[in-house]
Order: structure tokens, then C-alpha cells, then sequence
């Protein structure tokens, strides 16, 4: 019934470009070191409510949630079961902002991205409009130079990968190259009206959109005006806690799908060789300079910017 009922409002539901209802999702596994951050400044961007997961943490994540749901619209959904299932679990995300709190449009997040205007000063701004399906920019951000022994924040970094490598096939079979200068896909921003799945690690979604033959709005392929900032590896603590979780996930389902780069820093960290990969994430100044000048690193002041003055941070 409710895909009926979904059906009819993605004909016929209308857009109040004024008043319109903007809802964050993300699917959380250990991120005490980033998710606050995370909902305060998304929070501060325009999002009028947010729809977490919490799959199993046992690092105070899910405690900092349920204090941050005493300040912000926050509805927290405890996930017990030990198979990782992202589409499912987004697309049930989805449906949840959709029935409790009549999204208009939904943003599929990671608690290690963070959703920027590239001038203004809210994502409402350039969502006022009626769509079904989004696509925006992400790019790697590269961690604060000396993050390795020091206390700088990761919203400290000015780095990020601006025309990143097409590894290809070559990527499956030299599983020591850079991860944070491939090439990445792009997020999603969608209308639940007319939903039917979110896919692909939050870069793609099925949507009835593509299966309308009259389309009562535009499906955008890539909205500008918002770049997705990642900061996948902070500290060496949270990258080695990430391939720890990896790791027992392997351990526990053997048949779970994971790529060779992961499986690798997991034998890295067996042999010891752990901080080594992380390392190499870092790079020297020179080695940034190098990147800088052939265009394949840019520095961009405009996260830290948002960041500092938004949130108050120093």
C-alpha cells in the first residue's frame, strides 16, 4: 500500500519551495570521532532532521546520538544484525524520513562526508526546486599534514584530490596504490517520492522516475552548487579501527563482499605494516606540491572556512 501511496504523491504531492522538508540519513559503525561534527554542521546548513542507523557500536557513537536527539530532530535506529546490508538498510532509512517526517528531499550520508554549498551558506538554497534524483561532486580530503602524532582536527586539512586517477583494473591487482587519489563516485540527494531503493553505497538509486514514461520533474545527473567533502582516513587510530571492523566482519562471514584494498590493509595490519599504509596517505610537503602543480591536488579553503565559523571550531 505505501508503494501506491508513494506512487501517487510523486504525481501529484506539491512543492512548497518555501517550506519544504529536508532530512539527512547515515548509517553509523564507530564514528565517536566524527558524527557530532557531523550533525551540527548539516544542522547548521539547513537539514531539518536526520534518520541514523547504528550497526552495533561499541565505541560511544551511539551514546553521543542519543544526546545530540535531546538538541536536534534525530530518530536513531539500532541495528543488531551482524551482516552488513547498505542498500537495504539505506533504503529503510529512506522510507523512515519519508513516513515520519514527510521528506522532500532526502540526503543518503556517510558520517565522514560532509555536504558543502560552494557559496551559500545553506543547502535549501539550492534545493528549493522539485526533482527526483541528484547527483553531487565528492572529493577526497587528505588529512592535515601532520596529523600523525598531533591533535589537528580533521576539518583542518586544505588538500583535497581535484582530478583523481582512473585506476581501473589496475586497482584489483596492486592493492598498495594511493586509495585517496582514485577516482570516487558521486552521492545522492533524492526525492522519496517515487523511490524504490537506494543502491550502490549511496551513488546511484532505483527510482520510479526511470520507469515513468510522462516525467513530472528533472532527474539531475549532476547538481552543482554542492561538493561532497570526504575525510575517509583522520587519524591512524580510526583508519585501524575501520580495518579492525573489516577484518572481524571477514572472520565472522567469509562470503561478505569486500574490495582487494581492504583485504590487503588487513594483512597489513596481521604484519604489522599498518601504520606504514597510513603513512602514505599523509605525504610530504614536497610530495603535495608535486600533485599540486601537475593539478591532481588543490587546496581549497572553503570546508575549513564553514567549518571555523559555523560551528564555532578553532
Amino acid at each position: 500500500m505505501h508503494r501506491i501511496k508513494r506512487a501517487l504523491d510523486y504525481w501529484f504531492h506539491p512543492f512548497d519551495t518555501e517550506h519544504f522538508t529536508l532530512v539527512m540519513t547515515i548509517l553509523v559503525k564507530n564514528e565517536i570521532d566524527i558524527i557530532e561534527t557531523n550533525i551540527r554542521l548539516h544542522a547548521a546548513l539547513g537539514v531539518d532532521a536526520f534518520v541514523v542507523m547504528d550497526h552495533k557500536s561499541d565505541d560511544g557513537t551511539r551514546e553521543c546520538l542519543e544526546a545530540l536527539a535531546e538538541e536536534f530532530e534525530i530518530t536513531i535506529i539500532h541495528q543488531p544484525d551482524p551482516v552488513y546490508k547498505q542498500r537495504e538498510w539505506m533504503t529503510q532509512l529512506a522510507h523512515t524520513a519519508y513516513v515520519k517526517y514527510g521528506a522532500d528531499w532526502i540526503i543518503s550520508n556517510d558520517a565522514d562526508e560532509f555536504w558543502i554549498p560552494d557559496e551559500a551558506d545553506s543547502l535549501r538554497d539550492l534545493l528549493a526546486f522539485r526533482g527526483s534524483v541528484l547527483t553531487c561532486t565528492r572529493k577526497n580530503m587528505l588529512p592535515p599534514l601532520d596529523v600523525s602524532g598531533s591533535t589537528l582536527p580533521f576539518y583542518a586539512s586544505e588538500y583535497c584530490v581535484e582530478n583523481p586517477l582512473n585506476y581501473g583494473d589496475f586497482i584489483n591487482t596492486h592493492t598498495n596504490v594511493n586509495m585517496l587519489l582514485q577516482k570516487i563516485a558521486p552521492k545522492i540527494i533524492v526525492n522519496p517520492r517515487g523511490l524504490i531503493a537506494i543502491k550502490g553505497g549511496n551513488h546511484k538509486a532505483k527510482h520510479l522516475y526511470d520507469f515513468s514514461f510522462l516525467k513530472p520533474y528533472e532527474k539531475i545527473d549532476r547538481l552543482k552548487g554542492i561538493t561532497v567533502y570526504h575525510y575517509p582516513d583522520r587519524t591512524y587510530e580510526q583508519f585501524e579501527s575501520s580495518v579492525l571492523h573489516r577484518k572481524q566482519m571477514l572472520e565472522k562471514h567469509p562470503g561478505t563482499r569486500m574490495g582487494n584494498h581492504y583485504r590487503y590493509w588487513i594483512k597489513a595490519y596481521e604484519e604489522g605494516k599498518l601504520e606504514e599504509i597510513f603513512s602514505n596517505f599523509l605525504f610530504t610537503p614536497q610530495q603535495r606540491e608535486f600533485l599540486e602543480s601537475i593539478g591532481l591536488l588543490a587546496k581549497t579553503a572553503r570546508p575549513k572556512e564553514v567549518f571555523t565559523r559555523l560551528l564555532k571550531l578553532p
